[in-house]
């Protein structure tokens, strides 16, 4: 199975629950329906991305890492690449980059979170796929090149940080940590 369709298989299995994320979804798939290349960074018309946020329930924090082209606190993340074999792949492949973090583990329940957010020119927007990974105990975290810092803060710190994205990965993700009844 090709990236392009395990993209296409996640997307049409997503359930978000929140507000706009149904509408996301569907906007995902038009887009990739319309745009063959639309998991590629070449497709300037947008395309798929996949990140995670590194999160350390048990110590209630999260890892944010200080992007360098962007100078903002962000998850991990970024554009996937022709060797992932699934948009799962390209999350956990990314924070591990990212975050220098040996044996990060994807939370099973799948994306916890869609968001489309406009970048820089020549391309018009990323279509993000977001994931939680855990962190193992004792996790050590390692600046990468695409890191001017990377810093563990509470749950409650991250809005004192990050955009309004970030606290919205937070909050969606800490849902799907709590057990359904």
């Amino acid at each position: 199975m090709s990236l392009y369709d395990d993209a296409v298989l996640v997307l049409k299995g997503y359930e978000g629950r929140e507000q706009g994320q149904e509408q996301l979804r569907r906007a995902y798939l038009d887009h990739l329906a319309a745009h063959p290349d639309g998991m590629w960074k070449a497709c300037e018309a947008g395309h798929v991305t996949a990140s995670a946020l590194v999160i350390d329930p048990s110590r209630g924090r999260v890892l944010l890492t200080l992007h360098r082209k962007l100078r903002m606190w962000l998850q991990m993340g970024g554009h996937c690449e022709p060797g992932d074999p699934t948009l799962a792949g390209a999350a956990l492949r990314e924070a591990t980059e990212e975050s220098g973090i040996a044996g990060l583990t994807l939370l099973p329940v799948g994306p916890v979170r869609l968001d489309r957010h406009p970048i820089p020119a020549p391309c018009n927007c990323h279509l993000d796929v977001q994931y939680a990974a855990l962190a193992p105990d004792g996790a050590v975290e390692a600046v990468s090149e695409e890191s001017l810092d990377l810093r563990w803060f509470t749950y409650d710190e991250v809005a004192g940080v990050a955009d309004e994205s970030v606290v919205r990965l937070v909050t969606s993700t800490l849902a799907a940590l709590r057990p359904t009844s």
